[in-house]
C-alpha cells in the first residue's frame, strides 16, 4: 500500500495508524491493523468495505464507545473543533467516561445508526429522545427546548412537527423514523456525522429521500460526514472522497472520481463488478469476490429431468384479495380500520422462468407470498396450479392433499438468521422437511441433507455446527438449501439478498441463477431493489398498495416504463455510474402521495381504484389504467 495523503490543517479529523484489537478470552485479535484517512472539513468521505472489514469499530472508536472487550493498542484520532481554532484533541487518548469525550459525543460528533427502529426507544416519544441531547449539551430552558426541537423536526421535513413531537416510533414509517434519528443526531450543529449504513433497511425511493436530506442539511450546517457503507450506488452520489477497508487495513483511498474510474487495487475492482447495476447489458454475469463451487446431486438432476415442459402457467393468479382490520385510536374507543393488502391482483408465472416482484415497503409483496404458500387464507380470487401431474385451486386444498401440495412450493426468506432455528443444526434443519414428507429412511436423508451442503457450496462436514458459527451469506445457503429439500416446483424468494453485502448477494444470486438453469426451477423474486431484479428476473410485476401497476419483461420495463410509479422507482435507483447521479430535489418527501401529480389516464375516478384494469400496451406489456379505447383489457 502507497502512503495516503493526510491532508492539510483544514481537515476535521485524520486518523493516524490506528489500530485495535479485541480480546478473546485469554487472546486477543487485532481488528484494526494501523488505518490512517481524514475527513477534511465540510466534505463527505465514504469508508467502504464489507461486513467485518472494520467500518463500524473505527466509527465507534472516534465516539468512544467501543465495546469492553475491545481497546485501542496504538495510533491517533486528531480532531480539529472549528470552534476552537488552534487546538486539537487526541480522542484515542481521551477516557471515554470523562467529560471532554462526553462533550464532543452527542455536541461536537454526531452519529445515525443503521436500524432506526431498534436505535430509539420504543417507551420515550420522538420529541422527547431528540430533545434529550439538546438538554445534555446545550443550556436552554424546557420551554425553549421543545420550541428548538420541533424547529429541527421541521427541518429534516416532519410534515407536522408538533405533532410528531408527541408520537412514538412505533408510528412512524420507516423513513420518518430516520428522519427522526438525523434530527436527534444534528440537534446540537456537530461539526462531523457519523452515518453507518443509513439507508440499508429503506425502501429505495425512501433512501433517495434521506440521502437527499443528509446533503442539504450538511451544506445548511457546513458539517463533514463520514458515510459507511457497502452500497457503492450509494457512494457514488453522495461521497467527495472514498476510502476502501478489508480485514481492517486499508486498500485504497482517493477522490471519489479517482477510484471509481480508476481503482487502482484488484480488491476495489472486484467490488465494483460484483455490484448489480441498471446499465448492465442482458446476459452480463456479476462476478463475485469467491464463487461458490457447487455440486448439484444426481437425485435432484432426475427431479429436474421428469418436470413438465407444457406451455400452461405453473402458477396462475387471478382477482387475489387479502384485507387487514386494524383498530386506529385506543384500544377500547378507537374504530376498525381495514386495509387492503392485496387488492385484485392477477398475473401468471410461466414455467421455467423467474417472475419478479417489486414494490416498496407495505406494497403487498410479502402478503403475496404468504398467500400462494398458504401461510395465510385469502378472502377472495384464484390461485391455479399445474405441474402436470397436479392441477388444482391452491386455495381450494385442505388436510392431507394441502399436506402434500406444500412440497410443491417452498420458500427463502429474508434474514438468514432469524429463519433458522438456534437450537437446531444445519443437519436437524435439512432433515426436517424430508422427514415430515417421509422422503426416505434415516441413512437416505441424511446423505440428501449432505448432498444440499454440496449443491450450495457448503462443507459437508459442516452439517453439525449451529448457525450462529455461518456468515451472513453461508447462512442464507443453508435457508436455500432447505427450501430446495423437497425438489420444488415453485420456488419463492422474499427479499433473499437484502440483509447482505454486496459481495455475498453477488455469490447470492448467481447461485439462484445457476441452480434455475441447471435445475429447471421456476422462481417468484421479491424485492425492492430494482437492480437485483434486473439482474435475474425474466419478467416483472411493479406492486404498489396492494396493486400491480406494470407487468412486463425484463428489457422492455428498463427501456420503456409506462406507469408514473415505475418510472417514479427507476428514478430512485443509486447507480455506480458517476455520469448517472440521482436527482435528489425530484424525490418528493416521505407522506407525500406521488399520485396527484400523475395523468389522468392512471388515476381513478372514484378514488377507490374500481375504474383502474390491467390494460395491455405491448406484447406482454400491462399497466394498470383507466379504459381507453385502444387498449386492451386483460385478466378482466
Amino acid at each position: 500500500m502507497g502512503q495516503i495523503d493526510l491532508g492539510d490543517r483544514r481537515d476535521l479529523l485524520r486518523i493516524e495508524d490506528l489500530r485495535i484489537s479485541i480480546k478473546i478470552q485469554q487472546s486477543s485479535i487485532e481488528v484494526v491493523k494501523g488505518v490512517s484517512f481524514r475527513i477534511p472539513a465540510g466534505k463527505t468521505v465514504a469508508l467502504v468495505g464489507e461486513s467485518g472489514s472494520g467500518k463500524s469499530i473505527i466509527a465507534q472508536a472516534i465516539l468512544g464507545i467501543l465495546p469492553r472487550v475491545a481497546k485501542i493498542t496504538g495510533g491517533r484520532i486528531r480532531f480539529r473543533d472549528p470552534l476552537q481554532p488552534g487546538t486539537e484533541t487526541d480522542i484515542a487518548a481521551l477516557d471515554p467516561t470523562t467529560a471532554e469525550m462526553c462533550d464532543l459525543r452527542g455536541g461536537r460528533i454526531a452519529m445515525i445508526f443503521q436500524e432506526p427502529m431498534t436505535s430509539l426507544s420504543p417507551l420515550h416519544t420522538i420529541g422527547n429522545q431528540v430533545e434529550e441531547a439538546l438538554v445534555l449539551h446545550r443550556e436552554v430552558a424546557r420551554g425553549e427546548a421543545r420550541s428548538l426541537t420541533e424547529d429541527m423536526l421541521k427541518l429534516v421535513n416532519f410534515p407536522d412537527p408538533s405533532r410528531a413531537y408527541d408520537m412514538y416510533p412505533m408510528e412512524l414509517s420507516g423513513g420518518l423514523r430516520q428522519r427522526a434519528m438525523i434530527a436527534m443526531a444534528l440537534i446540537c450543529q456537530p461539526a462531523l456525522l457519523i452515518a453507518d449504513e443509513p439507508t440499508t433497511a429503506l425502501d429505495v425511493t425512501v433512501q433517495a429521500q434521506v440521502l437527499g436530506l443528509l446533503k442539504s442539511l450538511q451544506a445548511r450546517f457546513g458539517m463533514s460526514l463520514l458515510l459507511i457503507t457497502h452500497d457503492l450506488g450509494v457512494v457514488a452520489n453522495m461521497a467527495d472522497e472514498v476510502v476502501v477497508i478489508y480485514h481492517g487495513r486499508i486498500l485504497e483511498a482517493g477522490p471519489l472520481k479517482e477510484i471509481f474510474t480508476n481503482p487502482g487495487h484488484a480488491y476495489t475492482r472486484a467490488l465494483m463488478k460484483a455490484v448489480p447495476d441498471l446499465d448492465m447489458e442482458p446476459g452480463e454475469k456479476l462476478v463475485a469476490l469467491r464463487e461458490i463451487d457447487k455440486v448439484i446431486p444426481a437425485s435432484m438432476r432426475r427431479a429436474s429431468e421428469g418436470r413438465c415442459t407444457s406451455q400452461t402457467p405453473l402458477l396462475t393468479v387471478r382477482d387475489l384479495h387479502k384485507t387487514y382490520t386494524i383498530k386506529s385510536g385506543s384500544w377500547f374507543g378507537g374504530q376498525n380500520r381495514q386495509i387492503h393488502a392485496v387488492n385484485g391482483v392477477s398475473f401468471d408465472v410461466r414455467r421455467g422462468e423467474c417472475f419478479g416482484i417489486v414494490g416498496e415497503s407495505g406494497c403487498g409483496k410479502s402478503s403475496l407470498s404468504k398467500l400462494i404458500m398458504r401461510a395465510t387464507e385469502a378472502d377472495s380470487g384464484q390461485m391455479l396450479f399445474d405441474n402436470g401431474e397436479i392441477s388444482c385451486d391452491i386455495r381450494k386444498l385442505h388436510g392431507r392433499a394441502l399436506k402434500d401440495f406444500r412440497k410443491r412450493i417452498q420458500i427463502v426468506f429474508q434474514d438468514p438468521f432469524g429463519s433458522l432455528s438456534p437450537r437446531s443444526t444445519v443437519l436437524n434443519t435439512l432433515r426436517e422437511p424430508l422427514e415430515i414428507h417421509r422422503q426416505g429412511g434415516a441413512r437416505e436423508i441424511t446423505q440428501t441433507a449432505a448432498d444440499l451442503m454440496a449443491m450450495v457450496g457448503l462443507q459437508t462436514s459442516h452439517l453439525n455446527r449451529y448457525p450462529h458459527s455461518f456468515s451472513g451469506g453461508q447462512r442464507q445457503r443453508i435457508g436455500i438449501a432447505r427450501a430446495l429439500a423437497l425438489a420444488p416446483d415453485l420456488l419463492i424468494c422474499d427479499e433473499p439478498v437484502s440483509a447482505l453485502d454486496v459481495s455475498v448477494q453477488a455469490q447470492i444470486l448467481n447461485l439462484l441463477k445457476s441452480l434455475q438453469d441447471e435445475l429447471s426451477l421456476t422462481m417468484v423474486f421479491i424485492s425492492h431493489n430494482l437492480a437485483v431484479v434486473k439482474y435475474i428476473a425474466d419478467r416483472i410485476a411493479v406492486m404498489r398498495r396492494g396493486r400491480i401497476v406494470e407487468i412486463a419483461d425484463c428489457e422492455t420495463l428498463f427501456a420503456r416504463p409506462m406507469h408514473p410509479y415505475t418510472q417514479k422507482l427507476l428514478s430512485a435507483v443509486p447507480s455506480v455510474s458517476l455520469d448517472r447521479k440521482l436527482d435528489f430535489a425530484a424525490q418528493g418527501d416521505d407522506e407525500s402521495d406521488p399520485s396527484d401529480d400523475w395523468p389522468p389516464e392512471f388515476q381513478s375516478k372514484h378514488g377507490d381504484g374500481s375504474d383502474l384494469s390491467l390494460l395491455q400496451v405491448g406484447e406482454g406489456h400491462l399497466v394498470l389504467a383507466r379504459d381507453m379505447p385502444s387498449r386492451e383489457r386483460i385478466y378482466a
